[in-house]
């Protein structure tokens, strides 16, 4: 199989040698940070440190940063916390239809159980909102929307979303915003000062730190309810000991990223649009997803290339991938390994057969261009096999759909009769 090539770094990335030290050191200490003793007061002070770092990189306060178990658990926080906050004269909630599963979820949630009156805005085919559909949905709703909900960077196609404009429209119909930038945060420039959201998650596997670390930036006005309860910890609203060995390494990630953004950047842009011209070249029917390259600022994530292959299922690309040594997804990793047509690209207007034909090639920091060969390597010959495949399932899903409108019962699919 030969050397292995991972470009799934919008999935997880690898743990930054530095972080790994600062987080194994801390793992050696006691000291709980809410004791009152020796020890939890030293742990307190590393925490609190941790908290200054990671404020400082981003532009906030340290009071702002609320640290969670990742990005999941701030979204959900960000989410439901600030709609049971304003429900009592706010009962609406908006969010974008191409966020991640934990915001939309969340918004779901509310909606079942809570009497949330949710709507989804529109993106166009480009992937970016409408901002023009966002504003009439306000005005619709007349007072009554509570959150603003429009991630930074899509996890699935890296477009950038126009995050500033989103605040400006929500604060002249007094809603608040929160912005999903788990994507975003180390990847591109992002600065929670003052007249930005209210509210922007980020998570520490996606920028160097370890898996199960991350955080909400909250500003102090806006008001949240618990998601859940006990000890009262993070200004109340995020109960539980605080791991401070993963606040640590999250603020170092932070920190280090940050501070790379410019020149890691560019190193990515290169790979990137290296990587766009050769497949768009070797491979006829694979299309770029998002907003055409141009001359002003770059739409899109440094380090994401996301293409649909006409004729081919993304699953079978993926195991051809893996078995050429080259590790990809289709977009996010967090349905549980269930291969379904991706919500972003039906958000975007394509048909359910273009979003199940989905490849995103993500880069990062340790991509090199021996990565991008061997996906331009192998990548033709994938592709010819996934779309013989899929020929073969066509046919035979329209020779059973023949048999049934006959009237005689469907044959059993021999690709599931085998598991």
């Amino acid at each position: 199989m030969g050397a292995r090539h991972y470009l799934d770094h919008a999935a997880t990335t690898a743990v930054r040698p530095e972080v790994a030290a600062r987080y194994a050191e801390e793992l050696t200490r006691l000291g709980n940070p809410s004791s009152l003793h020796t020890a939890g007061r030293e742990a307190r002070r590393r925490l609190e440190e941790a908290r200054e770092q990671l404020a400082a990189a981003l532009g906030a306060r340290p009071g702002e940063v609320v640290f969670t178990s990742g990005g999941t658990e701030a979204d959900n926080l960000a989410v439901k916390g600030a709609w049971w906050a304003r429900r009592e004269d706010r009962d609406a909630l908006a969010v974008s239809a191409v966020e991640h599963h934990a915001v939309l979820e969340a918004a779901a949630w509310l909606a079942a159980h809570e009497g949330a009156q949710v709507d989804r805005l529109p993106v166009g085919a480009d992937g970016v909102l409408d901002l023009g559909a966002a504003e009439n949905l306000l005005a619709r709703r007349a007072g009554r929307v509570a959150l603003v909900s429009v991630m930074w960077a899509n996890n699935e196609t890296g477009v950038l979303q126009p995050v500033p404009e989103v605040v400006e429209l929500a604060r002249r119909h007094g809603a608040a915003v929160h912005t999903d930038a788990v994507q975003a945060v180390g990847h591109v420039p992002v600065d929670f000062a003052p007249g930005g959201p209210d509210a922007l998650t980020l998570s520490g596997h996606k920028l160097g730190a370890p898996v199960g670390t991350g955080a909400l930036l909250a500003r102090r006005e806006l008001a949240l309810v618990p998601v859940e309860h006990g000890g009262g910890q993070e200004r109340g609203v995020r109960s539980g000991t605080i791991a401070v060995a993963g606040a640590r390494a999250l603020a170092l990630a932070v920190e280090l990223a940050v501070a790379e953004v410019a020149d890691e950047g560019r190193r990515l842009r290169a790979l990137r649009d290296r990587l766009t011209t050769g497949v768009l070249a070797a491979v006829p029917g694979a299309r770029l997803t998002g907003p055409p390259p141009g001359p002003g600022p770059d739409p899109r994530l440094p380090g994401t290339v996301h293409l649909t292959v006409d004729g081919a299922d993304a699953d079978a690309l993926l195991l051809g991938l893996d078995l050429a040594g080259v590790a990809a997804s289709s977009g996010s990793a967090c349905q549980a390994g269930v291969q379904e047509a991706s919500h972003v690209l039906l958000a975007m207007g394509r048909d359910e057969d273009t979003a199940r034909s989905a490849l995103r090639l993500s880069l990062g920091r340790t991509s090199t261009d021996a990565d991008v060969d061997a996906v331009l390597a192998a990548l033709p010959a994938v592709v010819d096999g996934a779309r013989r495949a899929h020929e073969v399932r066509t046919r035979r899903r329209g020779a059973a759909a023949a048999r049934v409108a006959a009237g005689s019962p469907a044959a059993p699919r021999p690709d599931r009769a085998a598991r």
